[in-house]
């Protein structure tokens, strides 16, 4: 099973919104991201199941 947490999804007064995660789920040794201060990540959404996926954005190699 993989390991889960609740955490909240919330719209800020700018407009902006935010995901918070448990600290015990980011902190977990299985935990797929290593973030000492913030990492970007691509976020996307398949509505008819109602799931949230968040990868670490990878920037495109630069071709030479």
């Amino acid at each position: 099973l993989p390991t889960e947490g609740r955490g909240r999804l919330f719209k800020r007064k700018d407009n902006k919104y935010l995901i918070y995660l448990p600290k015990d789920l980011c902190e977990d040794s299985m935990f797929p991201f290593k973030v000492s201060d913030s990492i970007l990540v691509k976020v996307r959404f398949d509505a008819g199941v109602k799931k949230l996926l968040i990868e670490e954005w990878k920037e495109p190699q630069q071709k030479a």
